[in-house]
């Protein structure tokens, strides 16, 4: 983190341990209209925003609904479970307490609603730690192009150049790259089938924070 000065943070899946909540939601919600979960929907689902989510789903199962309805029924589904049971994966706190002592802005980038994530945020208490957040629905791609890791980047002030995404997932990487940020994959059980596919298009890839905290005491001296 030498040369870099901006670090940008995807949530689900990367900070927060939450994605084995959507597969839970998925599983119902499809299952409530005669559906099971078809093995690639969650992946496919992921890198969009909400109403492009909903949108999806529609045309997949063909059915007679509208995206908003869609969206507010996954919503009351989730909003219990980011309120009061979904928790950091593990030394995210002292790994964001360390890019704070070495005065490195940082920025989230998620496909969540942030009615849904900021309760999460704030009870387990890493809101503070956040000088912007982005959200895919306030940009015009979804996380397989850069759109929202550039629009994080110039909120806190930072080029691409002098930024790191770190993503789950396959399409966020990929984003990331295009941009021309330095990108780490972090390992998600959720994302294990895309796993070859970020450890070979990421620039660093983890399987956990620690990694990352005990290079920079490495490097410096913490």
């Amino acid at each position: 983190m030498q040369t870099y000065k901006g670090a940008i943070f995807d949530l689900d899946g990367t900070l927060l341990d939450s994605m084995n909540v959507w597969r839970q939601i998925d599983e119902d919600f499809l299952r409530k209209r005669g559906f099971e979960v078809p093995q690639d929907y969650m992946a496919a689902i992921t890198p969009l925003g909400a109403k492009a989510a909903a949108a999806y789903t529609i045309r997949r199962f063909k059915l007679n609904e509208r995206p908003e309805d869609i969206m507010q029924e996954w919503m009351s589904m989730a909003q219990d479970a980011y309120a009061t049971q979904v928790i950091l994966k593990p030394y995210v706190m002292e790994y964001l307490e360390q890019l704070k002592r070495l005065d490195i802005r940082i920025a989230a980038a998620t496909s969540s609603e942030r009615e849904l994530m900021l309760p999460a945020l704030k009870r387990t208490g890493i809101l503070p730690y956040f000088d912007e957040i982005v959200t895919v629905s306030e940009v015009s791609r979804g996380k397989g192009f850069p759109d929202i890791y550039e629009k994080a980047a110039l909120q806190i002030g930072e080029k691409s150049q002098t930024c790191v995404v770190y993503e789950d997932i396959i399409e966020g990487v990929r984003g990331a790259n295009e941009g021309g940020f330095l990108s780490v994959g972090v390992y998600d059980p959720e994302s294990e089938s895309s796993k070859e596919d970020i450890l070979r298009e990421s620039d660093v890839y983890i399987h956990g924070f620690d990694e990352l905290m005990e290079q920079h005491r490495e490097s410096y001296d913490f």
